[in-house]
């Protein structure tokens, strides 16, 4: 076997053995990759009318013009019930529209196609809710049917049913109800007498960051009062919400006002001169849990808190009839910060006792409220609080027929906050609940004159613009994979180290074949070559007659050596000892020059 011969056989198998690996490593991740996508689920309407390829590209994607992508990744796929996507402007309710990569917003999804058989399905849009709750859609993932009736308990608060649940973050299809006050004109007079005031809009200044974010696609549950959907101010941004104990089914009326203007300042889309929210794009669900009164039971609050969490909620704005400081409550809302929600509170007061038991963890935002010349709201719990925002004097929107409103209230710091950490989830969608939070408090503006936090104003007052554009250090490292990347989230960097290294295999076989031809051509072109015959070092071990050291050709005797009559007289014998001088290395090389120009060995 010549030499090329045996080249070519080494290329061949080393290029075999670097596909091979590139398959094992490279083949399950792809297939992983394949079974989980982002996907959404088509309904029977959208704002009062049919969905289409074009609206929801324009919801999920930020440009009706991307519906040709949905077209591409949809065209020709058999849905669940069988039907075909043929026209961009036809969807038949239940479909599964497959989505690009940077799809989001609410009711986006990312696991494994439920038409799909998987041994392990895992969605993002909603965290897993509690047994017996159901999905969103018709069945929940426990097999619990969707019309399963809400369940009361003994102090008054109420677990939303599953239809409930399933409605609770859709656009209303018909106008919400006239809220019910309990005596006559109560509603009206709970906000009539305020006068308008912007302070709070201006020095927070959110406008300056919409060219960066403006929220869009992400969900801001209001535990409050509920919130007033008939509003012009917020139509199409209010969702049909969930009603925790007047058992309406339905959180978009508000008497006491407070939610609505809760959820004013978060979304409000004024016109150039009119109070718009800090997040305008976003979407505010109303959780209710009190009607006319002033506190909300405990229970109450902490189904409110966990149906919001179970709704696909991103942010949770809680109000002030909420007990934040009740182990139960506090229960859910760490149940909330586990399923990946940022849950803003008000602060704690001093007053309020201390309940080690009771403690927020991390992606919570204890929030306090101040005024134009930087005096607190109320008397804050010192060292409990995280960041302020204004709630002294702020303008907002009161409820139908009342107009324009201003109140004093943590509640309005509590809306502040949440819309702009809608802001930040909406600009930074890899980050999880606990980098938000951490992205508010970091890029707050110091009040105080020691470091920060302070135990009066926490990390500063909220800076809305900053938070969507300052470059933080921490964030720039390479973070831990989060409990959703582990579950098979999309990455596109774990796409493109595959690609990589098929590129790399590709580069190194060329380089082989290139070598390859570059020495048989060289070899080609040596006229002392004969491809016929074998080389001189390619001895058979099953050759019965190999060459002798006789039969090698004589080795030329160098031009500067002449040749004598007694060169045979110079060969001495060999002996196993090193020389031991340069005189004995020279003496041993010209012994052995002799011997093969003499075409014998010394025996």
């Amino acid at each position: 076997m010549s030499w090329i011969t045996r080249s070519v056989r080494r290329v061949g198998l080393a290029s075999c053995a670097l596909a091979w690996t590139v398959g094992l490593t490279a083949g399950p991740a792809a297939a992983a990759d394949e079974d989980f996508v982002k996907y959404y689920t088509v309904t029977s309407s959208y704002h009062g009318a049919p969905e289409n390829l074009t609206e929801i590209a324009t919801r999920f994607l930020g440009s009706g013009d991307r519906s040709a992508d949905l077209f591409n990744l949809n065209t020709g796929r058999r849905q669940p019930d069988g039907g075909v996507l043929l026209d961009p402007q036809q969807l038949t309710a239940g479909w599964l529209l497959v989505l690009p990569y940077d799809a989001v917003g609410s009711g986006v999804q990312y696991g494994v196609l439920p038409d799909k058989p998987s041994s392990s399905q895992v969605t993002k849009a909603l965290p897993a809710p509690r047994a017996g709750t159901p999905d969103r859609g018709t069945k929940g993932r426990t097999g619990a049917p969707a019309t399963e009736p809400g369940r009361t308990t003994s102090d008054g608060g109420r677990v939303p049913s599953g239809a409930e649940l399933a409605q609770a973050g859709n656009l209303p299809a018909s106008p919400p109800p006239k809220p019910e006050a309990g005596k006559k004109g109560e509603c009206a007079r709970a906000a009539a007498s305020s006068a308008k005031s912007d302070w709070a809009t201006l020095r927070l200044a959110a406008d300056q960051a919409w060219p960066h974010s403006r929220g869009k696609g992400q969900l801001v549950a209001v535990v409050d009062s509920g919130v007033d959907g008939r509003l012009r101010q917020l139509s199409g941004h209010v969702t049909v919400g969930m009603d925790i104990v007047g058992g309406s089914g339905r959180g978009d009326v508000d008497c006491p006002g407070t939610g609505t203007a809760m959820a004013a300042l978060v979304a409000a889309q004024g016109s150039a001169g009119q109070m718009r929210g800090v997040a305008p794009d976003a979407t505010v669900m109303p959780v209710r849990v009190v009607t006319n009164g002033t506190k909300a039971a405990p229970a109450a609050a902490a189904a409110a808190i966990s149906a919001a969490a179970n709704a696909g909620a991103t942010v949770v704005a809680v109000g002030s009839y909420v007990d934040t400081t009740d182990a139960g409550v506090v229960k859910a809302i760490n149940d909330a910060l586990r399923r990946d929600v940022v849950v803003v509170l008000g602060a704690p007061l001093k007053a309020q006792p201390n309940n080690p038991d009771a403690q927020v963890g991390d992606g919570s935002l204890r929030v306090g409220g101040i005024s134009a010349k930087t005096e607190t709201a109320a008397d804050y719990r010192s060292g409990a609080v995280d960041v302020v925002a204004p709630g002294v004097n702020v303008g907002s929107i009161g409820i139908t027929s009342v107009g324009a409103v201003s109140g004093t209230g943590t509640q309005y710091a509590v809306a502040f906050v949440a819309g702009s950490a809608a802001l930040v989830r909406a600009a930074y969608p890899d980050l999880n609940a606990k980098q938000v939070a951490h992205r508010v408090r970091a890029t707050a503006r110091k009040l105080a004159d020691g470091s920060q936090p302070d135990g009066r104003f926490g990390w500063g007052l909220i800076n809305p613009v900053a938070s969507v554009t300052k470059v933080l250090p921490e964030e720039s490292a390479p973070r831990p994979e989060t409990a959703t990347a582990a579950a098979g989230r999309f990455t596109p960097a774990a796409s493109g180290g595959r690609t990589t290294l098929v590129v790399v295999v590709a580069l190194v076989a060329l380089a082989a074949a290139g070598l390859l031809i570059f020495r048989v051509r060289r070899m080609l072109t040596d006229r002392r070559y004969d491809p016929d015959e074998p080389e001189p070092d390619e001895v058979s071990d099953d050759d019965p007659n190999p060459p002798s050291v006789a039969d090698l050709p004589a080795m030329p005797r160098p031009a500067s050596t002449p040749v004598t009559a007694d060169d045979g007289a110079a060969e001495q014998p060999a002996t196993d000892r090193a020389p031991d001088s340069d005189q004995s290395i020279e003496d041993s090389s010209s012994a052995g020059t002799k011997s093969l120009s003499g075409g014998s060995l010394a025996q």
